[in-house]
């Protein structure tokens, strides 16, 4: 009975990551104004972060051309919606040693709109 208690624990962790609600690709456009300064999200050209253009199943610190911190760089990730909510609430936090200097989105709602517009950025 244990071995089912530990394993809901997980699953119930794993869909807390996961942005509880389907996201807003116009709404996340207007949130991602702020991020624009060092990111671009319709061309492969780096600013102070690395551009964003197909970022949703890439793997984390793979754009070539861009410096990335160690921690970014060997930390394994793969950028999906689960791992793109997590990096986005607290980047900081999500990613120890990470160069990001955004100390994240509050909103539920605005990550989720992100994402939703990473995904589609027209």
């Amino acid at each position: 009975m244990r071995r089912y208690a530990v394993l809901a624990a997980a699953a119930a962790g794993i869909l807390l990551a996961v942005p509880a609600q389907a996201g807003d690709a116009a709404a996340g456009a207007k949130v991602f104004r702020k991020c624009k300064s060092c990111h671009n999200v319709d061309k492969e050209k780096n600013k102070s972060g690395p551009h964003l253009l197909n970022i949703v199943g890439r793997a984390a610190g793979s754009v070539a051309g861009f410096k990335y911190s160690k921690a970014m760089k060997n930390s394994g990730l793969t950028w999906d919606e689960a791992t793109l909510a997590g990096f986005l609430a607290k980047p900081k936090s999500y990613l120890k040693g990470t160069r990001m200097a955004f100390a994240g989105l509050k909103k539920e709602a605005d990550i989720a709109n992100v994402i939703a517009y990473l995904k589609d950025p027209k």
